[in-house]
């Protein structure tokens, strides 16, 4: 071989491992998690009789109780990695979600929401109402996606904006709300763009054909307290007008991408409307890191689809220091919190 030839074969090598090495670092190593160490809270050593408990998973999976009536928003608990989500097709992972299940301490639940239907939301909601004999709530992309799941249509339930639902002591009301806008046109029409499952989802499938379906916002009132849930960091002005909520979990994966305005605007209408006493960040957790140990901030990867993880966090500080009366927190993985 000649020496020219050689060394053009040795460049190329070194080129070629070096970008696999990059694309180890993107898919296998993750950015800071967006929130401030100080806001976190241990789970309840004991729970007084009565009162309202939440356990987070992660993204926007949440369990409450109040000692007679458990539900949860999403119940998700399969993680597929990043060449999974890209290359592959999904599936609900049934040991991680027997594994989500038990650690949430659950064995039957009255409802799960999924706030909306992409897949890091309702993927496994209809495995979780079989196995608790939930009804799965939400809108009619995600009852396709619990009929095609082989989900009994008694255990379907296609909402209605502003309709009350009441689950024992809780009163959930769904509010018809807006998706986090991704900054990436391509990105924002395939996940945002021909938002409705029309037809009977059978995974597996591509990560895409879990679509948008309607994005919730929830209010839930018990008569311990009242909550907000904000799952995606999107909006609609006034929607929230005359509500009130003790505690806003707050979705903010994303928001940092977003302009300085925009968060503004959705401070105000969502945090700003209902005047909590505290603010509970929600979804700010990588969608493709482990289900057990400690959180972490999203894959490297993801920095192509939205950026600036940063921001979010000096914006959050910021409204926490103009605000000596609002407390933030942030959850334990699993452990009961006493919500009131």
């Amino acid at each position: 071989m000649k020496p020219f030839l050689r060394t053009i074969l040795a460049i190329a090598g070194i080129a070629i491992l070096g970008l696999a090495g990059f694309a180890a670092y993107l898919l296998n190593t993750y950015e800071d998690a967006p929130v401030d160490p100080a806001w976190a809270v241990g789970g309840a050593e004991r729970v007084p009789p009565g009162s309202v408990t939440v356990r987070y998973t992660g993204t926007a999976t949440l369990v409450f109780s109040d000692g007679e009536t458990t539900w949860m928003t999403d119940g998700w608990f399969s993680r597929p990695g990043p060449l999974e989500l890209l290359l592959a097709r999904i599936a609900p992972d049934l040991s991680a979600i027997e594994s989500g299940l038990a650690r949430n301490e659950i064995d039957r639940a009255a409802a799960v929401f999924p706030v909306h239907s992409h897949y890091d939301h309702a993927m496994d909601a209809p495995e979780v109402a079989r196995r608790t004999g939930a009804v799965l709530l939400g809108s009619s992309s995600t009852a396709n996606i619990g009929r095609g799941w082989g989900l009994p249509e008694e255990q379907v339930r296609v909402v209605r904006d502003r309709e009350p639902i009441r689950l024992g002591r809780f009163t959930l009301t769904p509010i018809e709300s807006r998706h986090f806008q991704f900054p990436d046109p391509a990105v924002r029409e395939r996940a945002l763009g021909d938002p409705e499952i029309t037809e009977s989802l059978v995974p597996p499938v591509g990560a895409f054909e879990y679509k948008l379906g309607v994005a919730y916002v929830l209010h839930v009132a018990h008569s311990r307290g009242t909550a907000l849930i904000v799952g995606s960091a999107g909006y609609v002005e006034g929607s929230l007008e005359g509500m009130e909520a003790d505690v806003v979990f707050l979705g903010t994966g994303g928001l940092g991408s977003q302009t300085n305005a925009y968060r503004e605007t959705y401070w105000r209408e969502t945090v700003g409307r209902v005047r909590p006493g505290r603010v509970i960040p929600i979804h700010w957790d990588s969608l493709t890191g482990p289900i057990e140990g400690a959180f972490t901030g999203p894959v490297r990867a993801m920095g192509f689809l939205s950026t600036g993880t940063h921001l979010a966090l000096e914006f959050l500080k910021q409204k926490e220091s103009d605000d000596p009366d609002l407390r933030f927190m942030t959850l334990p993985r699993f452990d009961p919190v006493v919500l009131f």
